[in-house]
């Protein structure tokens, strides 16, 4: 079986066909992440990186069918015929190390169980990687212990937008060993392989088209952006020369592909993934406390905010990671004379950590919120009619995923927390959207 990336295959390997058991510890030893990050950290301020453009031009899609290779058409065929479609979502898997390892793969062994146990019509088609998944910076000898033995077992695609620590260049990093590059060997291939980074499995590469690219499926269509290297905040284009080595490439792909769902008059859910997240929660000024590890970031939001308005396309929902808990946002705005409630929803705790949402500072005690709290404070000079913003629910304790369910007329995104080893699953939130009222609704 090839085992290059030169080496073509006849169809895409999920798993390893019978399941195998848990590793027990790292194949390669990772240092820890205190004594990375105090090497590095003034860059990670400062660090942004160039990319490639997709393969494709910005307004084509590519079909989830064309990630099952010849048996595509008959998967697409049972998911029209369950009228539904059910996909995972979480973000920040990478256990840097062996402390986190047993997080992580509890995790994936939660995800591979659902697709196993469930029914066919119940049974999710793949796995949305939010970014974020081999720390500390996307290095190929790490790819082994931080994706492919946690997900051995996972029986589906994995397709997956780069997070920071995906992208992040460790000064002296050899040109070939680039975080993107490896990246794009694992999830952008173009043709069927089996990469060096998978060694004894037999998971294949995927062919998404590029780090950003547009996921089209039954019932549901997700956009995904590239957020580039910052710890924060999230960056997709040069800002106007800012961020010079950044391409603009990503503002007419995001306006492209708004324009297509507007002239196709698509109806079904039309989702946004990014890695960082346009909100996180931090208290009040002058409240006591800080933030949590991760902030927004309000200038990507205000660019793809003038991108819909320009053209009159706003998406269900939006998801993300990098911080590393969960929180749901409702955004309230005013937009082509109706208001819409959407749902901002960061899933970060897959598997690398958890934090609070709030820290202690200066000897104050740390307040967390309550659910449903607004914070309309974290909204910045936005570039749409913005009426509200309400902190819903949120989990900084437990890891855990979303299970995502699109059918003709409904979006329910459901957050599954993943409390230890020992203690099975449990879904403590829920929100669902109407597609074409595109409100919240009761659940």
């Amino acid at each position: 079986m090839p085992k290059d990336a030169t080496s073509g295959l006849p169809q895409p390997i999920f798993n390893e066909g019978n399941l195998t058991p848990d590793p027990t510890r790292f194949k390669t030893a990772h240092p820890s992440d205190t004594r990375q990050y105090k090497e590095i950290e003034k860059l990670l301020k400062t660090q942004v990186v160039g990319f490639d453009p997709s393969r494709v031009a910005p307004d084509e899609v590519f079909q989830l069918e064309s990630a099952f290779g010849p048996h595509g058409p008959e998967i697409v065929k049972r998911i029209k015929t369950a009228r539904k479609i059910i996909f995972h979502a979480a973000g920040d898997t990478g256990a840097s190390n062996e402390g986190k390892y047993g997080n992580e793969i509890t995790v994936a062994d939660q995800v591979t169980s659902d697709c196993r146990t469930s029914n066919t019509a119940n049974r999710p088609a793949f796995f949305y990687h939010l970014g974020d998944i081999v720390y500390n910076f996307g290095e190929p000898k790490y790819y082994y212990d931080q994706f492919y033995d946690p997900f051995r077992n996972y029986p589906g695609p994995i397709f997956a937008i780069p997070g920071n620590h995906d992208s992040f260049i460790i000064p002296g990093t050899p040109e070939e060993d680039a975080p993107l590059k490896i990246f794009a060997r694992n999830f952008c291939a173009s043709q069927l392989s089996i990469t060096p980074e998978a060694g004894s499995l037999h998971r294949t590469a995927m062919t998404q088209p590029g780090v950003y690219f547009a996921l089209d499926a039954p019932f549901v269509r997700i956009i995904g952006l590239f957020s580039n290297a910052l710890e924060d905040p999230g960056v997709i284009s040069s800002e106007k020369g800012k961020w010079a080595s950044v391409p603009n490439s990503q503002l007419d792909y995001l306006r492209k592909q708004l324009a297509r769902i507007k002239s196709e008059n698509y109806s079904g859910a039309v989702l946004l993934a990014v890695h960082h997240p346009p909100f996180s929660y931090a208290p009040p000024p002058k409240s006591g406390g800080a933030g949590g590890n991760h902030s927004g970031s309000p200038n990507m939001l205000r660019q793809i905010d003038a991108i819909c308005k320009a053209e009159g396309v706003y998406p269900h929902a939006v998801l993300s990671g990098h911080a590393h808990n969960y929180q749901r946002f409702t955004r309230t705005i005013r937009f082509k004379d109706k208001d819409l409630t959407v749902p901002f929803i960061i899933c970060g705790d897959g598997g690398h950590n958890v934090n609070k949402l709030v820290k202690s500072r200066r000897g104050q005690v740390a307040r967390e919120p309550y659910f449903g709290v607004n914070v309309d404070y974290l909204e910045s000079n936005p570039a749409v009619e913005a009426k509200s913003l309400v902190l819903q629910h949120y989990d900084d304790v437990n890891y855990g995923y979303l299970r995502i369910t699109v059918d003709k007329t409904l979006l329910r995104i459901g957050f599954q927390q993943v409390a230890k080893m020992s203690i099975p699953q449990s879904r403590i939130d829920m929100v669902t959207v109407d597609l074409a009222s595109r409100t919240i609704v009761a659940n």
